[in-house]
């Protein structure tokens, strides 16, 4: 039996949330879940790289088949790549709205590295999750400067934590309750100035220190103009089965997928004086 999300559950865990799905109309169930129903796609129009690779137990290939027919379903104009060297070509990167990457673990070369961060300080939208732009470089600082935080711990490995929604006025998290996950508790270095949409609290059953630290899960930022979206969960596109996590997802794709169209939000406010 497979282990990551079919796309029938996909679909499922939609409906369940009373959002646009795949396929199917709006539904009403879950109202315990999301109080309003998701505003209209932006996506409809928008040209997105899907990019795929890196270590395998992030599941990059098995995440094509349930994101990429989602967001053709949605209106995008989808370039799907299993290379970093799409990076490289100014032509196809200039014409991007969004890019989603999915790549843990791997080498990105100056000139990759190069087109990528030109083309998001230039306004593409950049999104992702987990170990997939959270953990993709690990020598290169200047990528975990424009995602705005860098894996570091998973104390325990597979666990069970509770993610709590801290702001519920976001268009990413409005309408949403917190929520139980099974999976790994990503501890992460987090840029100060990021928008924090999400926390998870750790206990000190695995690491005695970290005993009732509170580390960011979702946040949004920018890089330059473009936006920048990021989420610590799936670890494995089973993850995705429960509900709050694949509209969370979702959601900041298609916020990320503005950064050409709508005006700069503005939210930093220091938290060291």
């Amino acid at each position: 039996m497979k282990n990551y999300l079919s796309r029938r559950k996909f679909i499922q865990a939609s409906v369940a949330l009373g959002v646009g799905s795949i396929l199917l109309p709006e539904n009403t169930l879950a109202q315990k879940v999301v109080s309003k129903p998701e505003e209209k796609t932006t996506l409809k129009g928008k040209r997105v790289l899907y990019l795929y690779g890196g270590w395998d137990g992030h599941e990059p290939k098995q995440s094509v088949d349930i994101f990429v027919p989602w967001l053709r379903s949605e209106g995008a104009e989808v370039i799907l790549s299993d290379s970093l060297d799409s990076y490289t070509d100014k032509q196809l990167m200039d014409s991007l709205d969004l890019i989603v990457q999915i790549v843990t673990m791997a080498k990105i070369s100056g000139e990759q590295e190069k087109g990528l961060l030109e083309a998001v300080t230039n306004g593409c939208g950049f999104a992702g999750w987990h170990g997939g732009i959270g953990d993709s470089f690990r020598e290169n600082t200047e990528y975990q400067f424009m995602v705005g935080g860098q894996w570091v711990a998973h104390p325990g490995g597979v666990i069970d934590y509770r993610v709590r929604i801290t702001d519920r006025k976001d268009e990413v998290t409005r309408g949403l309750n917190d929520f139980d996950m099974h999976s790994e508790q990503y501890y992460v270095h987090v840029d100060p100035n990021v928008k924090v949409l999400a926390t998870t609290a750790f206990t000190g059953e695995h690491a005695s220190w970290i005993d009732g630290c509170i580390v960011p899960v979702v946040w949004k930022k920018y890089y330059g103009n473009g936006r920048i979206f990021y989420s610590s969960l799936g670890h494995v596109m089973a993850d995705f089965n429960v509900p709050q996590a694949l509209e969370i997802q979702k959601r900041g794709i298609r916020w990320a997928a503005e950064s050409k169209y709508q005006p700069k939000e503005k939210w930093i406010t220091p938290i060291y004086k």
